[in-house]
C-alpha cells in the first residue's frame, strides 16, 4: 500500500518552529486550550506554544509588536487595531470565530443590599446616592463587546453611560479582586469571572450577552494580515484544528471533561464547579436564581466559527452607535468589514480539510 501525500500537512524538516499562541485566562479560550491538548494542532502539521497573557491590551501589543503570531482576542479588537485605535495601525483580520455569546454584567452585593434589581432600579439607587456617590461599572477592554453590553443596558433604562456612572478598564483577571475590594461597583465580563463573583457571594448576575444580544460575535482568532499573507499554510492549518475543536467544545458529553481541563492552573486556575458553571450549568445568577447554560455560551453550533459579513457588521454598527467609532461607520472605508472578517479563509481551510478526508480514504483504498 503507498502512503497518500497530504497537501494541507504543514511538511517541514526538523522540528517545526512553534506558533506563538496567546490568551486570557476565560471560558471562550477553550477551543485554543483544547486544540493543543487533543494534539489537534499537530495533527494539522503545526507546532503551538500556549501564553497566558494578564488583558487584553497586552495582547494587542504582542500581536502589533510580532511577539506573538496570533491570539484569542476580542472580535473588536481586530477593528480596532487595524484602525490605531489605542495603538499603532497595524493591518489585522480573523478568519474564526471562537464563540457566539457568554458574557455577563455581575453587580455588587452592596448594590444588591441596597434594593437593586434591574437596569431600572439601579437607576433609582444611582438617583438617591447622588452627589456623594458615583458608582463604578468595570469593562475589560475601551473597544469591547463588553462595554457594548453595558453601555445599551445602561441606556436602555435611561442610565447616561458618561454622566450617570463611571466606565474603567479592568483585564478580566482582576475584575474579581477589584469588585472583592469594592473599589468597582460591577463589571460586565466573560466567565468564569461572573460564576466566580456568585460562588464567592460578592456579586450576582443580572443579565447575560444572550438576553442582550443572543449570537453576538465574541471572540476569535486575531493574526496580523501579514501573518496571514506570509504563513498561509499554517494559518490555514491552525483554524482545521479550531474548528474541530469547536466541535468537540460544544459536545454536551465533553464539557465536564472541559470544564476539568480549564480549570488547570496553566490555564484558568479556577476552581472546576465554577467554570461547569458556564458551560454545564445551572448558570446561576445569585440569590437564588439560575438559568439553563445551554446557550450561554456557543462554541461551534449556529455556524459560530464562521467570521461573516453580517458578524463584522454588528461589529461595526453596534461600535458606532455606542459612539466607540471615531467618525461613526460612514468615516470607515465601505470594504473594512470583509477586510477584516475573513469568512473566505475560513472556508478555503475547511474546503482544504475535506479535500485531505478525500485523498486519506482514497489512499486507503489503493
Amino acid at each position: 500500500m503507498r502512503t497518500a501525500t497530504l497537501p494541507s500537512k504543514i511538511v517541514q524538516s526538523g522540528t517545526p518552529v512553534a506558533l506563538r499562541l496567546g490568551f486570557i485566562a476565560l471560558n471562550d479560550a477553550a477551543p485554543l486550550i483544547v486544540a493543543q491538548e487533543q494534539g489537534l494542532f499537530r495533527r494539522e502539521g503545526v507546532r503551538v506554544e500556549l501564553r497566558r497573557e494578564v488583558g487584553w491590551a497586552t495582547i494587542r501589543d504582542k500581536i502589533v509588536s510580532g511577539e506573538l503570531d496570533g491570539a484569542h482576542a476580542l472580535g473588536a479588537m481586530v477593528l480596532g487595531t487595524t484602525l490605531g485605535l489605542n495603538c499603532r495601525p497595524t493591518p489585522c483580520l480573523t478568519a474564526f470565530v471562537l464563540n457566539l455569546n457568554g458574557n455577563g454584567i455581575t453587580l455588587s452585593e452592596g448594590l444588591w443590599n441596597s434594593g437593586v434589581r434591574d437596569a431600572i432600579t439601579l437607576r433609582e439607587e444611582i438617583v438617591r446616592a447622588r452627589p456623594g456617590r458615583v458608582y463604578v461599572l468595570g469593562v475589560v477592554y475601551p473597544h469591547s463587546s463588553h462595554r457594548i453590553h453595558l453601555i445599551e443596558w445602561l441606556r436602555a433604562a435611561g442610565i447616561h453611560p458618561d454622566r450617570d456612572v463611571r466606565i474603567v478598564v479592568v483585564p478580566p483577571p482582576q475584575l474579581f479582586r477589584n469588585l472583592a475590594a469594592g473599589t468597582i461597583d460591577g463589571y460586565c465580563a466573560g466567565d468564569p469571572w461572573n460564576s466566580l463573583a456568585v460562588r464567592e457571594k460578592l456579586g450576582w448576575t443580572v443579565a447575560t450577552s444572550h438576553d442582550l444580544s443572543p449570537g453576538h460575535p465574541e471572540k476569535v482568532l486575531m493574526v496580523r494580515s501579514v501573518f496571514a499573507e506570509q504563513r498561509h499554510p499554517e494559518h490555514l492549518a491552525l483554524l482545521r484544528a479550531l474548528h474541530e475543536a469547536a466541535r468537540l467544545c460544544d459536545e454536551p458529553t465533553f464539557r465536564p471533561e472541559l470544564a476539568r481541563l480549564l480549570a488547570r492552573r496553566e490555564y484558568l486556575n479556577v476552581p472546576e464547579r465554577v467554570i461547569a458553571a458556564g458551560l454545564v450549568g445551572p448558570y446561576l445568577h445569585g440569590h437564588g436564581r439560575s438559568s439553563d447554560a445551554t446557550d450561554f455560551i456557543l462554541f461551534h453550533r449556529q455556524n459560530a466559527n464562521d467570521p461573516t459579513s453580517a458578524r463584522a457588521r454588528w461589529l461595526l454598527d453596534d461600535f458606532s452607535r455606542a459612539g466607540l467609532v471615531p467618525g461613526g461607520v460612514g468615516s470607515l472605508p465601505s470594504d473594512l468589514g470583509s477586510r477584516i472578517f475573513r469568512s473566505d479563509l475560513f472556508h478555503q481551510a475547511l474546503q482544504r480539510h475535506t479535500s485531505t478526508h478525500h485523498d486519506e480514504v482514497h489512499a486507503s483504498l489503493v
